[in-house]
């Protein structure tokens, strides 16, 4: 805060409000916020009814959780922004310079619109991503709830793997997933994951992000399943690919190419190298085998809530210098959606300070073939 000269930050994303105070509520479809000061514990601000989960799940103390009552809440006559204005005017920062994420789910252009007409002489400045930042290097602790969230990754992709024949629903086995998901593993319970599995099929599975129907699996078909165990809001995304029956040459030929790829893309993961090194690792075999992947590679992890589980700042692509540093994590992510097929074996993966990225969940590294 003091870098970018803001005296005030009012952070809208639920990760980030989880990250910053423990808040951890199904109420991100309101508005809520925290704001966080130089000097002094920030204050959870939010509907009245979830106040009550404020005060069970934040470390500070009561007298910071602040809340509107409900007649706010989705009003056409008046909003919450309107009281929240007014709590910044008491504290006296109601002509201080106050970070914002503009570009955010979360928050609304009427939210926005709200703020500055009720604050007209305070600056209202974009500290879009500037929590997401600190969140990039990975605390020991937050590394055991992803190493937790592998394993549940691991038991999902194995069941699918077990469970995928032709004539099975896909809406069955999405139930499946899910009753795995939550689970977990022994005494590890998982939480929702902040994506729902995708499972495109055949031709289908040219668009990466279809969820399921009702329905059945097919031959000659390929399925990719994208799909992330998750333990205390932290996420571990696995995908693989099931292919019933027998795969043509095309598909087999990307297959090792994306292969080669993802493997030299894990030694480029290193300590002290750019985000672009990795992305040009994984390009080299894939344009020996003429495949035009175009999209970025992948992303950061960590704790998310809905509609995402990335984390909005880094990306594995040509163009992003960002050095990587140990205690980073992402998800290598390099899909191939061609024409009328489509191929997922990506890896949830941590920089460490010495070597290639470690791969946090451990399966073969293949096309799952069922003839």
């Amino acid at each position: 805060m003091a870098a970018a000269d803001l005296d005030l930050l009012f952070i809208e994303d639920p990760s980030n409000m989880a990250w910053l105070t423990g808040y951890d509520g199904w109420s991100f479809y309101v508005h809520q916020g925290v704001l966080v000061f130089h000097d002094v514990d920030p204050i959870w601000w939010g509907r009245g009814q979830d106040a009550n989960g404020a005060v069970r799940t934040c470390w500070m103390d009561d007298a910071h959780v602040a809340h509107y009552p409900d007649h706010f809440v989705q009003s056409r006559t008046c909003h919450p922004m309107e009281m929240l204005a007014a709590m910044i005017r008491d504290r006296g920062y109601g002509a201080k310079r106050i970070g914002l994420e503009l570009e955010n789910y979360y928050f609304s252009a009427k939210a926005f619109l709200v703020l500055q007409s009720e604050l007209p002489d305070a600056i209202l400045a974009d500290a879009t991503a500037l929590v997401n930042w600190q969140r990039a290097v990975k605390s020991e602790e937050e590394l055991v709830f992803m190493r937790k969230a592998a394993r549940i990754s691991e038991a999902i992709v194995d069941h699918i793997a077990a469970r995928v024949e032709p004539g099975v629903k896909k809406s069955d086995i999405v139930a499946e997933i899910y009753g795995k998901a939550i689970r977990g593993l022994d005494e590890d319970w998982g939480d929702y994951p902040a994506i729902v599995p995708l499972l495109p099929s055949g031709s289908d599975a040219a668009a990466p992000h279809l969820t399921w129907d009702g329905r059945t699996f097919e031959k000659g078909a390929a399925t990719f399943f994208e799909i992330a165990g998750c333990y205390r809001r932290y996420h571990a995304p696995f995908c693989r690919t099931v292919y019933l029956g027998t795969p043509p040459d095309e598909i087999r030929r990307a297959e090792g190419a994306l292969v080669e790829g993802l493997e030299a893309g894990l030694d480029a993961a290193r300590a002290g190298n750019m985000a672009c090194d990795v992305a040009r690792a994984l390009a080299g075999p894939l344009e020996k085998a003429g495949i035009d992947r175009a999209a970025r590679a992948g992303y950061p992890i960590g704790l998310s809530y809905p509609p995402d589980w990335g984390e909005r700042t880094i990306s594995i692509r040509f163009e992003d210098t960002t050095v990587l540093e140990p205690g980073m994590t992402f998800h290598f992510m390099p899909g191939l959606w061609m024409k009328d097929w489509g191929l997922e074996i990506t890896e949830s993966i941590l920089i460490t300070p010495d070597g290639p990225a470690e791969c946090l969940c451990d399966r073969p590294r293949r096309l799952f073939v069922k003839e």
